[in-house]
């Protein structure tokens, strides 16, 4: 079956009127077990514009201790694919805002590729990503596939990714491109070194087709201004996934978070 409705990923960008998104990142099952669709509607009437839902696994390679954490307690509190998406389908008629799937490539095999796509469209889900999908593979196995249920795949690109590389990914992808800030493990930074900031400006001087988002250490002003403005938005990941462990509740982490972010 084709899907020709415009993704909700591509509507956000569409609608935004030059407005700077924000997206965050929390794994799927912690703190809790149940807590995953709070956590979701929380940030949607907290006016986060899209959310990225981390299926949690238990060799995280590009995360750091903060996430990694996180995913343990939520494999010990028994989140699966198949919880998350039943979790998922139960909230899909209040959902507003696009969900994106953040995941290792082992359990999406598992589950099967199609099985996967299918089931995201079924729990409402706009797209994935999945750091450690080769590229070569996401040509020939996961976007025909994703393309035929309307999913997007989002790919990563870091500051030693080639400009060559960066345009292949940029001509054969949907969605936005995801600016990894730095080659280091996630992590809130207290600042943007000059290196990195020359490594946007590069991005930003390529005038690429998708619209570009920032992710990996913001967790305060400075970064959230710096990744903003060279980019369509900023991603945050550890510190909410800090906060929210902190506090076992979205509302908190969010004040909590959005304070942090002024300073």
């Amino acid at each position: 079956m084709l899907y020709s409705l415009m993704n909700p990923i591509d509507r956000i960008f569409a609608e935004r009127a030059n407005r700077k998104l924000l997206s965050l990142y929390f794994c799927a099952g912690a703190p809790t077990l149940d807590s995953t669709a709070d956590v979701i509607l929380t940030l949607q009437r907290r006016g986060i514009d899209f959310v990225e839902v981390g299926i949690p696994f238990s060799d995280p390679l590009a995360d750091g201790p903060v996430i990694q954490t996180a995913a343990t307690k939520a494999l010990r509190n028994g989140m699966t694919l198949t919880t998350l998406f039943r979790q998922l389908e139960a909230i899909k008629p209040s959902l507003l805002i696009p969900l994106i799937l953040m995941g290792y490539l082992n359990p999406i095999l598992h589950f099967g590729i199609e099985a996967f796509c299918k089931a995201c469209v079924k729990a409402g889900v706009a797209g994935m990503i999945i750091p450690d999908l080769p590229f070569d593979d996401y040509l020939t196995e996961v976007k025909p596939v994703a393309d035929r249920y309307g999913l997007r795949v989002i790919m990563l690109i870091t500051p030693e990714t080639s400009d060559e590389r960066i345009r292949l990914i940029d001509t054969h992808t949907q969605g936005f491109i995801y600016m990894v800030s730095s080659a280091a493990i996630t992590g809130a930074q207290s600042s943007f070194d000059e290196q990195k900031q020359a490594y946007f400006r590069r991005i930003q001087a390529m005038h690429l087709h998708n619209p570009l988002m920032i992710g990996f250490g913001i967790s305060n002003q400075q970064t959230l201004e710096a990744a903003q403005s060279a980019a369509d938005g900023a991603i945050i990941g550890s510190r909410f996934v800090q906060l929210l462990d902190q506090t076992c509740n979205a509302d908190m982490a969010l004040d909590l978070l959005f304070e942090a972010l002024k300073s």
